[in-house]
């Protein structure tokens, strides 16, 4: 367990992040091919990408999938010459329908593990099928605690102490599944849904990262 280095409190994440991403370097063998699926701004995709552009994480994103049209994180792919696609959910007539396209388009461009990188969708039977435990996503809570949405404000109404985010291994129950990573975060006397939800989002970012890094350096020694 490592503290990661902050101005005032200490963020507790476990398991270790890999040293290759606090020293700023990657193992440059065969890199991990990622499909990202996000909604919104694409926050910790632009850092999956940034990490990826700096050679501190051992892998590539072949193609970013957003649902919403509205979604920034189509303009941060373009920043970073990744392409892009639409795969509008209001378009679908299921939600199996959706991942019937996600997982042609993923296969399409040779991805090997999915990550749900702020994918507000539930995801079915269809995806996780074809990509068996490969595919991830974030939480912004100590799982199993607050699982679901507005786990942030759920964490505040239970008037915790501790909350945190979550990486696990997804599965069809909702914000379930092993667990691959996880931030512990103070929960402040004076903090509101917003400041506490922005200093989660920070240790998102640092684990999100760090779960990569561990399965990018799995994937390389089962391919050794």
């Amino acid at each position: 367990m490592i503290a990661a280095h902050t101005t005032s409190t200490d963020y507790l994440i476990s398991p270790a992040i890999p040293p290759a991403l606090i020293e700023g370097k990657a193992n440059m063998a065969t890199p991990l091919k990622l499909g990202v699926l996000a909604s919104g701004s694409g926050s910790n995709f632009e850092v999956i990408a940034q990490a990826i552009q700096n050679q501190q994480l051992n892998a590539q994103i072949p193609v970013l999938i957003y649902n919403n049209p509205e979604a920034k994180a189509a303009a941060r792919a373009e920043k970073y010459g990744i392409p892009s696609i639409l795969l509008n959910h209001r378009d679908c007539k299921s939600r199996e329908e959706l991942d019937t396209k996600i997982v042609k388009t993923f296969q399409e461009y040779d991805v090997e593990w999915v990550v749900m990188a702020g994918w507000m969708r539930i995801v079915t039977k269809v995806l996780l099928d074809a990509f068996a435990d490969r595919v991830i996503n974030i939480h912004p809570s100590l799982l199993p605690s607050f699982p679901g949405i507005r786990a942030v404000e759920q964490a505040l109404a239970a008037k915790v102490k501790i909350t945190g985010c979550t990486v696990h291994i997804a599965r069809l129950e909702v914000d379930s599944g092993p667990i691959l990573m996880q931030a512990a975060v103070p929960v402040l006397p004076d903090d509101t849904a917003e400041t506490l939800h922005a200093r989660i989002q920070v240790q998102e970012h640092k684990i999100m990262l760090g779960a990569i890094a561990l399965i990018a350096e799995s994937n390389q020694k089962y391919c050794d």
